[in-house]
Protein backbone atom coordinates (compact mmCIF):
# COMPACT_ATOMS: atom_id res chain seq x y z
CA UNK A 1 0.00 0.00 0.00
CA UNK A 2 1.42 3.51 -0.82
CA UNK A 3 -0.41 6.73 0.11
CA UNK A 4 0.78 10.07 -1.43
CA UNK A 5 0.37 13.38 0.63
CA UNK A 6 0.23 16.84 -0.72
CA UNK A 7 0.56 20.31 0.90
CA UNK A 8 2.47 23.48 0.82
CA UNK A 9 5.19 22.23 3.28
CA UNK A 10 5.29 20.48 5.90
CA UNK A 11 1.50 20.86 7.10
CA UNK A 12 1.18 17.09 5.74
CA UNK A 13 3.11 15.79 8.41
CA UNK A 14 0.52 15.41 11.06
CA UNK A 15 -2.06 13.27 8.73
CA UNK A 16 1.73 11.57 7.18
CA UNK A 17 2.23 10.22 10.71
CA UNK A 18 -1.23 9.48 11.51
CA UNK A 19 -1.03 7.22 8.76
CA UNK A 20 1.96 6.00 9.43
CA UNK A 21 0.43 4.66 12.94
CA UNK A 22 -2.67 2.88 11.39
CA UNK A 23 -0.62 1.63 8.67
CA UNK A 24 2.93 0.84 10.17
CA UNK A 25 3.79 -1.17 6.45
CA UNK A 26 2.25 1.31 4.41
CA UNK A 27 4.64 3.01 1.36
CA UNK A 28 4.76 7.44 1.84
CA UNK A 29 5.22 10.40 -0.87
CA UNK A 30 5.21 13.52 0.78
CA UNK A 31 4.73 16.16 -1.98
CA UNK A 32 4.97 19.63 -0.95
CA UNK A 33 6.16 23.20 -2.70
CA UNK A 34 8.00 24.99 -0.10
CA UNK A 35 9.46 27.05 -3.03
CA UNK A 36 5.91 28.56 -2.90
CA UNK A 37 4.64 28.29 0.45
CA UNK A 38 2.31 29.57 1.81
CA UNK A 39 -0.65 29.37 -0.66
CA UNK A 40 -2.85 30.78 1.34
CA UNK A 41 -2.30 34.63 -0.37
CA UNK A 42 -2.70 33.27 -3.58
CA UNK A 43 -5.07 33.45 -6.16
CA UNK A 44 -7.30 30.16 -6.51
CA UNK A 45 -5.89 29.32 -10.25
CA UNK A 46 -2.10 29.72 -8.69
CA UNK A 47 -3.61 27.51 -5.86
CA UNK A 48 -5.14 24.72 -8.12
CA UNK A 49 -2.05 24.59 -10.42
CA UNK A 50 0.76 24.59 -7.85
CA UNK A 51 -1.27 21.91 -5.92
CA UNK A 52 -1.85 20.02 -9.60
CA UNK A 53 1.83 19.72 -9.76
CA UNK A 54 2.52 18.16 -6.67
CA UNK A 55 -0.50 15.74 -7.14
CA UNK A 56 1.35 15.20 -10.82
CA UNK A 57 4.50 14.26 -9.27
CA UNK A 58 3.44 12.03 -6.80
CA UNK A 59 0.97 10.26 -8.85
CA UNK A 60 3.80 9.03 -11.07
CA UNK A 61 4.54 7.05 -8.22
CA UNK A 62 2.05 5.02 -8.34
CA UNK A 63 0.35 5.60 -4.91
CA UNK A 64 -3.19 3.97 -3.85
CA UNK A 65 -4.78 7.52 -2.53
CA UNK A 66 -3.61 10.94 -2.21
CA UNK A 67 -4.41 12.85 0.36
CA UNK A 68 -5.13 16.77 0.09
CA UNK A 69 -3.25 17.67 3.47
CA UNK A 70 -3.97 21.31 3.12
CA UNK A 71 -7.34 23.09 3.95
CA UNK A 72 -6.27 26.04 1.30
CA UNK A 73 -5.54 23.45 -1.13
CA UNK A 74 -8.89 21.14 -0.36
CA UNK A 75 -11.00 24.14 -0.76
CA UNK A 76 -9.48 25.56 -4.13
CA UNK A 77 -8.06 23.10 -5.65
CA UNK A 78 -10.03 19.94 -4.89
CA UNK A 79 -12.33 19.61 -7.91
CA UNK A 80 -9.86 20.26 -10.08
CA UNK A 81 -7.58 17.49 -8.89
CA UNK A 82 -10.37 14.82 -8.16
CA UNK A 83 -11.37 15.62 -12.22
CA UNK A 84 -8.01 15.07 -13.35
CA UNK A 85 -6.71 11.85 -10.73
CA UNK A 86 -9.93 9.90 -9.92
CA UNK A 87 -11.10 7.74 -10.09
CA UNK A 88 -7.59 5.91 -11.05
CA UNK A 89 -6.59 7.59 -7.91
CA UNK A 90 -9.23 8.50 -4.82
CA UNK A 91 -8.36 11.84 -3.92
CA UNK A 92 -9.19 13.12 -0.32
CA UNK A 93 -9.44 16.17 0.87
CA UNK A 94 -8.69 18.10 4.23
CA UNK A 95 -11.82 19.57 6.18
CA UNK A 96 -11.38 21.75 9.80
CA UNK A 97 -12.86 19.43 12.53
CA UNK A 98 -16.01 21.99 13.05
CA UNK A 99 -18.51 18.95 13.37
CA UNK A 100 -17.03 17.10 15.84
CA UNK A 101 -16.28 19.69 18.16
CA UNK A 102 -19.71 21.61 17.68
CA UNK A 103 -21.28 17.70 18.84
CA UNK A 104 -20.78 18.68 22.61
CA UNK A 105 -21.58 22.13 22.63
CA UNK A 106 -19.95 25.24 22.70
CA UNK A 107 -18.43 27.51 23.50
CA UNK A 108 -16.06 26.47 20.16
CA UNK A 109 -13.11 28.28 18.96
CA UNK A 110 -11.39 27.77 15.10
CA UNK A 111 -8.05 28.94 14.86
CA UNK A 112 -7.06 29.42 10.96
CA UNK A 113 -5.53 31.12 8.50
CA UNK A 114 -6.20 34.98 8.43
CA UNK A 115 -7.31 34.22 4.72
CA UNK A 116 -9.26 31.48 5.51
CA UNK A 117 -10.69 33.00 9.08
CA UNK A 118 -14.29 34.61 8.10
CA UNK A 119 -14.33 32.97 4.73
CA UNK A 120 -17.07 31.86 3.17
CA UNK A 121 -15.99 28.35 3.30
CA UNK A 122 -15.59 28.25 7.11
CA UNK A 123 -18.53 30.49 7.14
CA UNK A 124 -20.35 27.53 5.82
CA UNK A 125 -19.03 24.86 7.59
CA UNK A 126 -19.86 26.70 10.85
CA UNK A 127 -23.03 26.97 9.84
CA UNK A 128 -24.02 23.65 8.29
CA UNK A 129 -22.13 22.24 11.12
CA UNK A 130 -22.09 24.38 14.10
CA UNK A 131 -25.79 25.67 14.21
CA UNK A 132 -26.76 27.31 17.27
CA UNK A 133 -23.30 26.58 19.31
CA UNK A 134 -21.44 29.56 20.24
CA UNK A 135 -18.23 29.88 17.79
CA UNK A 136 -15.51 32.85 17.44
CA UNK A 137 -13.06 32.85 14.71
CA UNK A 138 -9.74 33.46 15.25
CA UNK A 139 -7.06 34.39 12.83
CA UNK A 140 -3.59 33.42 13.73
CA UNK A 141 -1.46 36.01 12.45
CA UNK A 142 2.02 34.10 11.05
CA UNK A 143 1.25 30.81 12.86
CA UNK A 144 1.74 28.74 9.77
CA UNK A 145 5.14 30.21 8.44
CA UNK A 146 6.15 30.04 12.00
CA UNK A 147 5.91 26.47 12.30
CA UNK A 148 7.14 25.84 8.81
CA UNK A 149 10.26 27.48 9.76
CA UNK A 150 10.49 25.54 13.66
CA UNK A 151 10.98 29.28 14.74
CA UNK A 152 10.18 28.86 18.49
CA UNK A 153 10.10 32.58 19.38
CA UNK A 154 8.05 33.21 16.30
CA UNK A 155 6.06 29.89 17.04
CA UNK A 156 5.21 31.37 20.89
CA UNK A 157 4.66 34.80 19.86
CA UNK A 158 1.88 33.55 17.19
CA UNK A 159 0.57 31.58 19.50
CA UNK A 160 0.03 33.92 22.71
CA UNK A 161 -1.18 36.39 20.27
CA UNK A 162 -4.04 34.01 19.02
CA UNK A 163 -5.07 32.88 22.32
CA UNK A 164 -5.58 36.67 23.93
CA UNK A 165 -7.85 36.52 21.09
CA UNK A 166 -9.63 33.52 22.30
CA UNK A 167 -12.35 33.63 24.56
CA UNK A 168 -11.30 32.20 27.97
CA UNK A 169 -14.98 30.02 28.21
CA UNK A 170 -14.02 27.83 25.00
CA UNK A 171 -14.31 24.50 25.44
CA UNK A 172 -13.00 23.11 21.72
CA UNK A 173 -10.85 24.54 19.98
CA UNK A 174 -10.07 23.63 16.23
CA UNK A 175 -6.79 23.61 14.40
CA UNK A 176 -8.09 25.00 11.25
CA UNK A 177 -4.77 24.40 9.47
CA UNK A 178 -2.90 21.53 9.33
CA UNK A 179 0.46 23.01 10.62
CA UNK A 180 -1.21 23.54 13.62
CA UNK A 181 -1.27 20.02 14.62
CA UNK A 182 2.40 20.64 14.54
CA UNK A 183 2.22 22.51 18.66
CA UNK A 184 -1.38 21.61 19.61
CA UNK A 185 0.36 21.28 22.71
CA UNK A 186 1.70 24.62 22.96
CA UNK A 187 -1.29 25.57 21.73
CA UNK A 188 -3.25 23.93 24.86
CA UNK A 189 -1.17 25.60 27.18
CA UNK A 190 -0.99 29.30 26.07
CA UNK A 191 -5.20 28.83 26.26
CA UNK A 192 -4.44 27.78 29.70
CA UNK A 193 -1.67 30.60 30.01
CA UNK A 194 -4.32 33.10 28.91
CA UNK A 195 -6.46 32.13 31.42
CA UNK A 196 -9.09 30.20 29.67
CA UNK A 197 -10.04 26.26 30.44
CA UNK A 198 -8.11 23.62 28.90
CA UNK A 199 -9.61 23.05 25.72
CA UNK A 200 -9.86 20.13 23.67
CA UNK A 201 -8.17 20.45 20.45
CA UNK A 202 -9.60 18.58 17.07
CA UNK A 203 -7.49 18.03 14.30
CA UNK A 204 -8.49 16.49 10.99
CA UNK A 205 -4.95 14.32 10.63
CA UNK A 206 -6.66 11.08 11.71
CA UNK A 207 -9.85 11.45 10.38
CA UNK A 208 -8.14 12.28 6.81
CA UNK A 209 -5.86 9.18 7.41
CA UNK A 210 -8.59 6.71 8.33
CA UNK A 211 -10.37 8.16 5.13
CA UNK A 212 -7.88 7.45 2.53
CA UNK A 213 -7.07 4.33 4.41
CA UNK A 214 -11.08 3.01 3.42
CA UNK A 215 -11.05 4.55 -0.14
CA UNK A 216 -7.75 1.99 -0.65
CA UNK A 217 -9.65 -0.43 1.02
CA UNK A 218 -12.75 -0.51 -1.05
CA UNK A 219 -10.81 -0.04 -4.08
CA UNK A 220 -9.17 -3.54 -3.66
CA UNK A 221 -6.63 -5.43 -1.60
CA UNK A 222 -3.02 -3.29 -1.50
CA UNK A 223 -0.07 -5.00 -2.47
CA UNK A 224 1.58 -6.48 0.34
CA UNK A 225 4.95 -5.66 1.95
CA UNK A 226 7.56 -8.21 1.00
CA UNK A 227 8.62 -10.03 3.64
CA UNK A 228 11.56 -8.59 5.49
CA UNK A 229 10.89 -4.94 3.62
CA UNK A 230 10.81 -1.83 5.19
CA UNK A 231 8.07 0.39 4.43
CA UNK A 232 9.62 3.54 2.13
CA UNK A 233 9.41 7.27 2.41
CA UNK A 234 9.85 9.35 -0.65
CA UNK A 235 10.08 13.01 -0.50
CA UNK A 236 9.43 15.38 -3.49
CA UNK A 237 10.43 19.53 -3.11
CA UNK A 238 8.26 20.77 -6.06
CA UNK A 239 8.70 17.58 -8.10
CA UNK A 240 12.03 17.14 -7.28
CA UNK A 241 13.25 14.12 -4.89
CA UNK A 242 14.18 15.62 -1.41
CA UNK A 243 14.65 14.56 2.62
CA UNK A 244 13.18 15.88 5.07
CA UNK A 245 13.86 19.44 6.01
CA UNK A 246 15.60 20.22 9.55
CA UNK A 247 12.36 22.40 10.52
CA UNK A 248 10.10 18.57 9.49
CA UNK A 249 12.89 16.65 11.63
CA UNK A 250 12.35 19.54 14.42
CA UNK A 251 8.91 17.90 15.28
CA UNK A 252 7.92 13.93 16.53
CA UNK A 253 5.75 13.79 13.58
CA UNK A 254 8.99 14.24 10.77
CA UNK A 255 11.53 12.21 13.33
CA UNK A 256 9.07 9.44 13.24
CA UNK A 257 9.08 9.67 9.65
CA UNK A 258 12.80 9.47 9.07
CA UNK A 259 13.08 6.69 10.73
CA UNK A 260 11.52 5.02 7.71
CA UNK A 261 14.83 4.11 5.03
CA UNK A 262 13.87 6.38 2.15
CA UNK A 263 13.15 4.60 -1.00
Amino acid sequence: MKIALVDSGIGLLPAAAAVRRARPDADLVLSSDPGGMPWGPRSTRDIADRALACARAAAALGPDALIVACNTASVHALPALRAELEPALPVIGTVPAVKPAATGGGPVAVWATPATTGSPYQQRLIADFADGVDVTEVPCHGLADAVERADEAAIDAAVRAAAALTPPGVRSLVLGCTHYELVGARIRQAVLSAGGREPVLFGSADAVAAQALRRVRDAGPAAALAAGAAPSLVVLHGGERAELTEAALGYLEGRGLAAVSPA
